[in-house]
């Protein structure tokens, strides 16, 4: 009987210890999968936004092509960030919210160099062609975006058979900036958002404006979303005034 009454007392002092406990709420964990041309705005920014509201943002880089095979073959997100037609896809395909679909940024392409390597003028068409064709080597994402458009831009302006011996097509964007940065390529080719983070490296200058692109960043919440709502705060918080400054020291503006 006493053993009984003592069990009792105990497990009444721990029911109310536990019910004396603050109640805690588990935040959201956030998975986006991220186009590198935004990367260095979203490591700036998602730590900002963990702090403000508590959730957790786990993100995977790359490029935003791979992106997209990887979300096609069933790889599990809340929210994407990639260029607009490959978004624009996987509306159609039903895997992202087509009401989420948001512009964040864009930024323009420019030609890495290494840090105190050679200066030569592209700052007309004929000048980067010239420049082009002077060039030790060039290297460029072959699935990126911004390797895509210069890969049609050089055939559109009849140099892509003489740039074909010494341009080398990289798997990401980072491989770009290392390349430059270790003296086996003279020149880079990448959105000024990725040749600016490139420590031993620096910008030659931006595509003259009629041969300019900019490649946009859209974000969409996964049609099956986990953490829709967490997802959506997310996009507002990227696109909030408060955010244009982190955006504009990285190299994008808005789109």
């Amino acid at each position: 009987m006493k053993f009984s009454r003592t069990l009792s007392a105990a497990l009444g002092l721990t029911l109310l210890a536990v019910l004396a406990q603050p109640t805690i709420v588990a935040a959201d964990e956030i998975k986006v999968l991220c186009s590198n041309g935004i990367k260095a705005v979203m490591e700036d920014l998602v730590p900002k936004f963990e702090k403000a509201t508590g959730h957790k943002v786990v993100i995977e880089y790359n490029l935003a092509a791979v992106l997209k095979q990887r979300i096609e073959a069933g790889t599990m997100f809340d929210l994407a960030i990639l260029t607009p037609p490959l978004a624009d896809d996987l509306i159609k395909q039903s895997k992202i919210a087509a009401d989420t679909r948001t512009t964040l940024a864009r930024s323009g392409l420019g030609i890495l160099i290494r840090a105190g390597g050679r200066k030569p003028d592209i700052s007309t068409t004929d000048a980067f062609k010239r420049a082009l064709l002077d060039a030790k080597s060039i290297a460029y994402a072959k699935q990126g975006a911004s390797g895509v458009y210069f890969a049609e831009l050089i055939q559109k302006l009849g140099v892509a058979d003489a740039l074909k011996s010494k341009s080398t097509l990289t798997a990401t964007g980072e491989e770009v900036g290392e390349s430059v940065v270790r003296g086996e390529t003279e020149f880079g080719v990448l959105p000024l958002s990725e040749i600016l983070p490139v420590h031993g490296a620096q910008l030659l200058g931006m595509f003259p404006a009629d041969v300019q692109s900019y490649i946009v960043m859209t974000a969409g919440v996964s049609a099956g979303a986990k953490q829709g709502q967490a997802a959506r705060d997310l996009i507002k918080f990227v696109t909030a005034p408060a955010a244009l400054s982190v955006i504009k020291t990285k190299g994008m503006e808005r789109g």
